[in-house]
């Protein structure tokens, strides 16, 4: 079974806000594949999850060169992909992907990569364009994961 909500997201202040409130309602196992095109704020709302269990000032880099950054929380350990340079879904195993998946919060950017390591268990977000430059629209879709919380986010 799974569950849909559309959200329009005005600016990348609405953007930010998403990351937040998905923070605050994240438990460690959750797994939250970020699809889009470059450009469409994946990067933004995984710096806004992070720093909403961290700290404001938090440095979150992109993971692109590293492909996984790590960050104790009180919610848990967040473990941030940027999967657009893997080469095989089996080198994620490298990257400790399937602990994150266990005991940590995993947000990925460029998921489909992993191909049919994705979990069953999960939340796709995709960010797609809005009707103008500054707009997005999010589209969250739970695979057996998020289908209570999803109610949480709608406005």
């Amino acid at each position: 079974m799974s569950t849909t909500l559309t959200l329009g997201l005005a600016d990348e202040a609405a953007t930010i806000s998403l990351g937040q409130r998905l923070a605050a309602l994240a438990q460690p196992g959750d797994v939250i594949l970020l699809f889009g095109t470059l450009g469409t704020g994946k990067s933004t709302l995984a710096r806004a999850f992070i720093r909403a269990l961290t700290s404001d000032d938090e440095e979150v880099p992109s993971p692109t060169f590293t492909l996984v950054q790590a960050y104790e929380t009180p919610a848990g350990d967040v473990w941030h992909f940027d999967l657009y340079r893997l080469d095989k879904p089996e080198d994620s195993y490298e990257l400790g992907i399937e602990d994150a998946f266990v005991d940590g919060i995993s947000l990925i950017e460029w998921p489909e990569r992993l191909g049919r390591l994705i979990p069953r268990r999960r939340l796709e977000l995709t960010l797609e364009p809005g009707e103008s430059e500054t707009t997005r629209r999010a589209t969250l879709v739970s695979h057996l994961q998020w289908d209570d919380r999803l109610k949480e986010l709608q406005p």
